[in-house]
């Protein structure tokens, strides 16, 4: 697959995808690994919380119990959404790639790239979205 830049493509993943698993997730409201989980939600999508700590203590969010890693998602996911650092990326790039069936896209959040790992994922068929806010997207594009 690609990397994808072009608002007609940022749009189609937006339309055309539903289930988000989000890793970094963060119970902090004021948090932009909170609060943009949050506004999708609010726009139909389903929100799966990634978070060891939250897991942990059992939270759940918008529904859905935290889980710690993407190996305990028991349902399709049709975007990786990652509210990691960029040099944290990579350490999520096997877990990806064992998901089952693999997500359609991974999509690093706003100040967040790792072309790396974006090639790795891109020759595994999985688009890539680096550097991108999904609230700010979702309410610039749809």
């Amino acid at each position: 697959m690609t990397q994808l830049q072009q608002p007609h493509d940022v749009a189609r993943v937006l339309k055309d995808n539903k289930v988000i698993a989000v890793v970094g997730f963060h119970h902090d409201p004021m948090k932009p690994a909170h609060y943009v989980p949050e506004y999708l939600h609010r726009q139909g999508y389903t929100i799966i919380p990634v978070n060891p700590a939250l897991a942990a203590r059992g939270q759940s969010f918008f529904g859905h119990k935290a889980v710690a890693t993407l190996a305990e998602i028991s349902t399709p996911v049709d975007v990786v959404e990652i509210f990691r650092r960029s040099d944290k990326v990579r350490d999520h790039l096997a877990d990806i790639l064992r998901m089952t069936p693999l997500p359609k896209v991974v999509w690093l959040q706003l100040g967040i790239r790792d072309d790396a790992t974006a090639q790795a994922l891109t020759e595994q068929g999985i688009d890539v979205i680096q550097d991108r806010c999904m609230l700010a997207d979702h309410r610039a594009l749809l």
